[in-house]
């Protein structure tokens, strides 16, 4: 089976990838503005929205595998949490096809571990469990979690909400090896052999993605660039879309 995707716009292509329990609408902000001078495709990823006939791999090198065969020869790769995590591992995999890597509130390592801030073990516990009780509270409450700090969070939680259930929701198989993805992976020893441009966003209210491990990525990827949304949380290109679309379409231009 194929993955669902959608491709708007003209110029060079720019692949953008979601994160967890959600689907490739989250992106609606952004595309248009992308989209301008760009050919932008959008994919559900397996498992999740009009994908979600799929299931998703608890192995990051095969889900890189399985996206990169329908993606363009070349293109410039965003990826948002866990689709940033994928998004690292396909520039690490593929380095001839992938122009730019920018991750978007993504972390080489998600789990806390000592002297590596990050999520506690308990939550995704949690999440794992909820999911067998009933996903789509779970995922409602992930959203809750994402926009923790965020001083719109309320109006968020709503956006993003209509988003995501607009769509199929991710089937309960994905979202468990979704989670064990983000348990498991940890790619910080090899950021250093990322060979194309690498640029980072973060938000600096962001619980799932704290702002204190900023430092302890720059150290393990030190050619690359961060950007951080001091009033942003886990979304800044929800919360602050305009200013994400013009931070972004200049890196890319650089290097386009």
């Amino acid at each position: 089976m194929s993955i669902w995707q959608q491709t708007q716009g003209n110029g060079s292509d720019i692949v953008v990838l979601h994160g967890w329990g959600m689907n490739a609408n989250v992106w609606t902000p952004l595309i248009p503005e992308l989209a301008q001078h760009h050919r932008i495709t959008v994919i559900d990823l397996p498992g999740f929205g009009d994908s979600n006939q799929e299931i998703l791999s608890d192995n990051l090198g095969e889900v890189s595998a399985h996206i990169v065969k329908q993606l363009p020869a070349k293109f410039h790769l965003l990826g948002w949490s866990l689709g940033g995590l994928i998004a690292t591992e396909i520039a690490l995999n593929y380095p001839h096809r992938v122009q730019t890597l920018a991750t978007v509130a993504s972390s080489p390592h998600f789990i806390e571990a000592p002297k590596w801030p990050g999520i506690k073990p308990v939550l995704i516990r949690q999440f794992h469990q909820q999911i067998e009780q009933d996903f789509a509270k779970t995922i409602e409450r992930f959203l809750a979690v994402q926009a923790m700090g965020s001083p719109q969070a309320k109006e968020q939680i709503k956006q993003v909400k209509r988003w995501v259930f607009d769509k199929p929701l991710g089937n309960p198989e994905s979202l468990k090896n979704g989670l064990t993805i983000l348990e498991t992976a940890d790619l910080r020893e090899r950021l250093e052999d990322i060979t194309c441009p690498f640029t980072r966003f973060y938000g600096r209210l962001d619980t799932l993605v704290p702002a204190k491990a900023i430092p302890l990525v720059n150290r393990l990827a030190p050619s690359s660039s961060q950007y951080l949304f001091e009033h942003c949380a886990h979304t800044p290109f929800v919360s602050a879309s305009q200013s994400f679309a013009d931070n972004y379409r200049q890196f890319v231009q650089r290097h386009d």
